[in-house]
This record gives C-alpha cells, structure tokens and sequence, in this order.
C-alpha cells in the first residue's frame, strides 16, 4: 500500500549513517537507497512510497520506507 508523508530529511549517525525521513506526525522512517537530490539534511520534503515490513536493517529507527516519487518543499 502506498502512502504519502510530508516531513523533514535527517542524516542519523548510527553506524555508517542512513538517510531518514521525520514526518510532520513525528513517525521516523528510514529511507531505502536514498537519492542524491534528498541527501541533505533539513530539506522540506512530500514523498510517495511503500513501507517495506520485509526488509531489515542495522540502524532499526523506524519503519524502512522505498520512495516511489518525492518533491522538495519550498
């Protein structure tokens, strides 16, 4: 099922680092094979994608979310 979530990108120290993604809601999810555009902290975002419950990964901060499509926000 694909949701949409508007929040803040966030780079988390945890290991060698991964690319999060912190809701408006205050949900943090991980964001799967982050793209280039979206590697910055605190950029603005609306994103489109599956939470992925079959994927695993070592830093365990939130739900892994695979972006279908993203827009940054001014």
């Amino acid at each position: 099922m694909s949701i949409q979530v508007t929040g803040v990108i966030e780079h988390k120290d945890i290991g060698i680092g991964t690319w999060a993604l912190v809701a408006d809601s205050g949900v943090t999810y991980e964001i799967m094979d982050t793209p280039d555009e979206l590697q910055k902290p605190n950029l603005k975002v609306q994103v489109t994608g599956e939470v992925r419950d079959d994927v695993m990964t070592l830093a365990t901060i939130g739900p892994v979310l695979a972006l279908n499509s993203f827009k940054v926000l001014d």
